[in-house]
């Protein structure tokens, strides 16, 4: 209670970062984050830029420390149904739907702003590594979206979901030409397409 009343008091100070990651993924769901910040923490930069161990790390903390925060969550026969864009930004409004905090601005990592409609919302290119609660969201991300995918390389076995997280490595595209697609590659991507039946 004392967090949220500390966020009221600041309110216009309050942002809410955004990103998702998977995006360019050939399997999997897209995940998007949505976080807002109380007190500073150390070491947030873009996700990519982190080693798992230190991801993993921060986003403990983050979930800790965080006044409010929110996934949410695109799965792969979604995504093929309403396209990239709109998986991108029902992804972001489910995460988005979860920041139970009040808040002045929400700012989204890119070029694209998926709340144009929404005065408070704006979007920066870079902002996963110049903007603490985007590079969080980043964060919260990418960690729950590689749990997932190793977690359901038991089921999918053979096609590495553990190590590429459905991204189109080699390793990824020997695996589809010894097995063929799954239940978790997204149809409607191009370098799938070859493999559907």
């Amino acid at each position: 209670m004392e967090k949220i009343q500390a966020a009221c008091a600041r309110l216009s100070n309050m942002i809410v970062g955004m990103d998702e990651v998977g995006r360019g993924c050939w399997a999997g769901p897209l995940v998007a984050g949505a976080v807002v910040l109380g007190a500073p923490i150390a070491g947030l930069k873009d996700s990519k830029k982190l080693t798992k161990l230190r991801r993993e790390k921060l986003d403990v903390e983050i979930r800790l420390q965080a006044l409010g925060f929110g996934l949410g969550w695109v799965g792969p026969a979604e995504l093929d149904k309403v396209g990239l864009t709109e998986a991108v930004r029902l992804a972001m409004a489910r995460a988005l739907a979860d920041v139970a905090v009040p808040y002045e601005r929400i700012i989204i990592d890119g070029n694209y702003n998926f709340f144009a409609d929404n005065p408070k919302s704006s979007c920066l290119v870079g902002a996963d590594n110049s903007v603490p609660e985007v590079s969080a969201a980043s964060i919260i991300a990418k960690v729950a979206r590689d749990r997932y995918m190793a977690e359901i390389a038991s089921l999918f076995p053979g096609y590495g979901f553990e190590k590429h997280v459905g991204y189109g490595t080699a390793a990824h595209n020997a695996a589809l030409n010894v097995l063929g697609i799954c239940g978790q590659h997204r149809r409607s991507f191009k370098p799938i397409q070859a493999y559907a039946v």
